[in-house]
């Protein structure tokens, strides 16, 4: 049997079962790998010496001083026995500082720190009786020939503080990491893995694996973990693109079947009825989107827009245009409101187009079904059945498209809207029902960054709708805090009267509903209770208070997620008949709702929110010709990051600003997808953000060594570290894309 390669031995043979159980438990570390690649939050310095004199109080100094004098104190440990301590006071001449120890430790430290002795301690300054001290200071004794370089080695060495927990502090993880370092130097690294090839290692001028691993962690010089760094990122950047690469790869080898559309067939017909013409944005994507739909490997796009920027109609004329070269087109929606938003505005938009098969239908019509949950049982199997006989050219549907029974007569277009709500086996499934792998395009409104766009859906191609369409209004967002000065919430419901009585309507939104249970706080709040520790602000109560005060006699009505499907639909439908004036609601309205008349939005509670929700929220108003106002209520103090975060939505109406500032607060954590795939992120040097160019360029040297070697087998490294990062959850998220 082999030797197990070093890396992954498991910790406790190194370790010890107490230690690796708490590693494994509580930091997910296992092996001698993931210890390796555990790598220090950042670095303490000992600091420049500091005199005496000039110690900041509560930072990590460093002091060459003389012992003064040292004593030895006995105490009471209340109840528990004597305790003792030794005190030692040190000078350099500028002034006089005093060191303390406890424990069993204090008859050695006794006999080294002799009156007349010099040393450099290092540690963090205290106050104890109203005087400076070091508690517990590390210390290296000096002897009379002790060189000034020495002074300055011992005060600039790099000291690693690793992310750590309550259950085991940074040090044990430092000594554990310097325990595994010396064990794979004793083995001159056997069993590690590189995965970058050489050619490209030294090319780029990039260090060797264990040495980089070295040096991260025993850093001497700050110049030691740049090059580290370096290194580091690359091969989590490049492993990464790797996989994406061969994702891209394999789906040009599988077959799709080709769709052009008719040359006089529905899309012309519907182009030919729309009341405005294209953006110079919609035309050049669309243009991307039906070269690609002209190909017999299946399209993988994802379409970003801001809101507002059409990405709906852009879908749909895909749509159209799969229809007229004899398929069906699917869009998944991830709400029943939405669907059924969707359903009402693409039927809106076709017209007559919409009603094949039916009397008044086009000559080009086709049938627009609509597929959820809470259908009624004849409207379904209706449904079904215009889907299997391909009488329903298109289907808009939630989830309940991808039940077994869902058949299609030829699937050859998913449109997915809003793809962070939808996890992969869902997208999968529906992939799943065509004789050939469908074409997809997946929809965002949540602009992401151009780098994250490459890491996360490095597998698909991305096309941005980046222009508002003419006559979209501009949003004034301000934020109201409301416990600094109250006046101006009050002002705010003024504001919503105002645009009210101009005969425009106003969106609430809270951050929930407010028939849950347990939501009462169990103990009894006291004036020390700021905005963090109330529950936050519900629908139901605020619809009741607006109603009661300061919009009496206005229509108010609510919306929220927990609401009968058809009475969900029946608020929609007033409010956008304009029967309704305040619609108070949860974020069920963040995506999608249209409503040209609605000009007005009150966030309550809004640092309850991200950046990237209210940015979608805000985009629900100011679709029409008049300008839309978005006010950010909240009760965080002004210096607070949340505040910060709101003041940041209201400067800019950037989505894609926005996204870096929103990912820039959050890290990447959450980037790969680990919400669906419930994997770790394999990010833990790469910020997806501020590494931009090493992410360019890993996707470009992936993309050519997968071309030229897709099966990687030149490369048995690169495939090793792969299936390293793509561990069985990993690998399926990427599979099913």
């Amino acid at each position: 049997m082999d030797r197990v390669p070093s890396l992954d031995e498991p910790l406790k043979k190194l370790l010890g079962a107490a230690t690796a159980k708490v590693m494994a438990e509580h930091m997910d570390l296992h092996t001698v790998g993931d210890l390796l690649h555990h790598y220090p939050r950042r670095y303490a310095e000992r600091g420049e010496l500091t005199a005496l004199a000039d110690l900041p109080l509560d930072e990590h100094v460093t002091v060459v001083a003389q012992v003064a004098d040292a004593r030895l104190h006995t105490f009471n440990k209340g109840g528990r026995g004597k305790g003792q301590r030794l005190e030692v006071t040190v000078t350099d001449g500028s002034g006089r500082m005093q060191l303390v120890f406890f424990g069993r430790t204090v008859h050695f430290h006794q006999k080294e720190l002799l009156p007349g002795r010099r040393a450099m301690f290092a540690g963090k300054v205290g106050v104890f009786n109203r005087r400076l001290q070091l508690a517990h200071p590390e210390y290296k004794l000096l002897d009379a020939d002790t060189s000034t370089d020495t002074v300055r080695a011992f005060a600039s060495e790099l000291l690693p503080i690793y992310p750590a927990c309550k259950q085991i502090e940074s040090w044990t993880i430092e000594q554990s990491v310097a325990i595994a370092l010396d064990s794979m130097a004793a083995t001159g690294w056997e069993g590690l893995v590189d995965p970058l090839p050489p050619a490209l290692r030294e090319g780029r001028g990039l260090t060797d694996l264990p040495d980089a691993l070295t040096r991260i962690h025993r850093p001497r010089t700050k110049a030691d973990i740049a090059d580290a760094r370096d290194r580091l990122k690359w091969d989590e950047a490049f492993v990464l693109q790797v996989a994406l690469a061969r994702r891209r790869h394999a789906d040009t080898q599988l077959p799709a079947v080709a769709r052009r559309p008719a040359p006089d067939g529905l899309l012309t017909a519907f182009d030919a009825k729309l009341p405005f013409t294209l953006t110079e944005g919609q035309r050049k994507v669309s243009q991307e989107i039906f070269d690609d739909l002209a190909t017999d490997h299946p399209m993988h796009r994802l379409l970003q827009g801001e809101v507002g920027s059409g990405k709906t109609l852009v879908a749909l004329r895909a749509m159209l245009a799969v229809v007229d070269a004899g398929g069906q087109a699917a869009m998944l929606a991830p709400t029943e409101v939405l669907a059924q938003q969707h359903h009402r505005s693409v039927t809106e938009m076709m017209g007559e187009l919409a009603e094949g098969g039916m009397l008044g239908g086009a000559e080009h019509a086709t049938k627009v079904v609509l597929l959820t949950g809470s259908m009624g049982t004849a409207a379904r199997r209706q449904a079904l059945l215009d889907l299997v006989t391909g009488e329903a050219g298109m289907v808009i549907g939630t989830h309940a498209l991808i039940e077994d029974k869902v058949q299609f007569h030829d699937l050859g277009l998913v449109v997915v809207d809003e793809q962070h709500r939808f996890g992969v086996e869902q997208r999968d499934a529906l992939r799943g029902k065509g004789r050939q792998p469908p074409h997809l395009l997946v929809m965002t409104a949540t602009p992401i960054p151009r780098t994250v766009a490459m890491t996360v859906f490095g597998d698909l191609e991305t096309s941005v709708l980046d222009q508002l369409p003419a006559g979209r209004s501009p949003i004034a967002s301000h934020v109201v805090p409301a416990a600094d000065k109250p006046h101006f919430l009050a002002r705010a419901w003024e504001r919503v009267r105002e645009e009210v009585e101009a005969g425009h309507q106003a969106y609430v939104v809270c951050p929930r509903i407010g028939d849950e249970e347990d939501q009462k706080p169990k103990r009894k709040a006291g004036p020390e209770d700021d905005a963090e520790k109330r529950p936050p602000l519900a629908v139901l109560d605020v619809a009741e208070q607006l109603r009661a005060g300061p919009l009496a006699g206005l229509r108010v009505e609510v919306l929220h997620g927990r609401m009968h499907p058809d009475d969900k639909d029946e608020v929609m439908r007033r409010f956008a008949a304009g029967e309704a004036d305040v619609l108070v609601a949860t974020t069920v309205i963040e995506v999608g709702v249209n409503v040209p008349n609605a000009t007005a939005m009150v966030i309550m509670d809004a640092d309850r929110f991200g950046v990237s929700q209210l940015h979608q929220l805000r985009g629900r108003v100011g679709r029409g010709s008049a300008p839309g106002l978005c006010l950010l209520v909240t009760e965080m103090p002004e210096a607070s990051p949340a505040r910060q975060r709101l003041g940041a939505v209201a400067a800019t109406l950037d989505g894609f600003e926005l996204s870096r500032i929103d990912l820039e607060q959050r890290r990447e954590g959450d980037v790969l997808g680990q919400a669906q795939s419930g994997v770790r992120s394999s990010l833990r040097m790469l910020t997806v953000i501020e590494d931009e160019e090493v992410i360019t360029a890993a996707r470009e040297e992936a993309t050519a060594l997968v071309l030229a070697d897709p099966d990687l087998t030149a490369h048995p490294e690169l495939r090793t570290a792969l299936d390293a990062l793509l561990d069985k959850d990993r690998e399926e998220y990427l599979e099913k894309g």
